[in-house]
C-alpha cells in the first residue's frame, strides 16, 4: 500500500514508530506480542514493526530469524545487524519490515535522531 502500516504495542507505542509513520503518511495498528507483529509483517498484513522500548533477545529471536527466510529487513533502528547470543540479552530496539520500506523508514529515524 502507498501509506505503510506500523505494528505497535497496544499499551506503549514507540514515539519513534509515531513519529515516523507520520512522517511518512503511515497509519498505526495496535498488536500484542513481539512474535504476533513479526508474523504480520511476514503475513503482508503490515509493513513496518519499528520497536525501540527494549526486550529479550528471546522475545524477537524466533521471529527474526523467520522474517529473515521470508525475505524481510531486520535490523536495529539505527540500521545496524541485530546481534544475539551476548552476555547481556537485553536489546534495545528491533525494526523487521518489508524491504521496500526499509530505507526511508531508517532515513526518517536518523532525521528524528537528529533533531533530538
Amino acid at each position: 500500500p502507498e501509506r505503510p502500516r506500523f505494528l505497535v504495542s497496544r499499551t506503549r507505542p514507540a514515539r519513534e514508530a509515531q513519529a515516523v509513520a507520520a512522517a511518512l503518511g503511515g497509519e498505526l495498528v495496535p498488536m500484542g506480542s513481539a512474535g504476533a507483529k513479526a508474523m504480520a509483517v511476514v503475513r503482508g498484513e503490515a509493513e513496518v514493526y519499528l520497536h525501540s522500548g527494549g526486550q529479550y533477545e528471546w522475545d524477537s529471536c524466533a521471529p527474526v530469524a523467520v522474517a529473515q527466510a521470508y525475505g524481510l529487513h531486520c535490523s536495529r533502528i539505527d540500521g545496524s545487524p541485530l546481534v544475539y547470543n551476548q552476555p547481556n540479552t537485553y536489546m534495545p530496539d528491533l525494526m523487521i519490515c518489508r524491504p521496500e520500506w526499509a530505507k526511508r523508514v531508517l532515513a526518517e529515524v536518523t532525521l528524528l535522531a537528529r533533531r533530538d
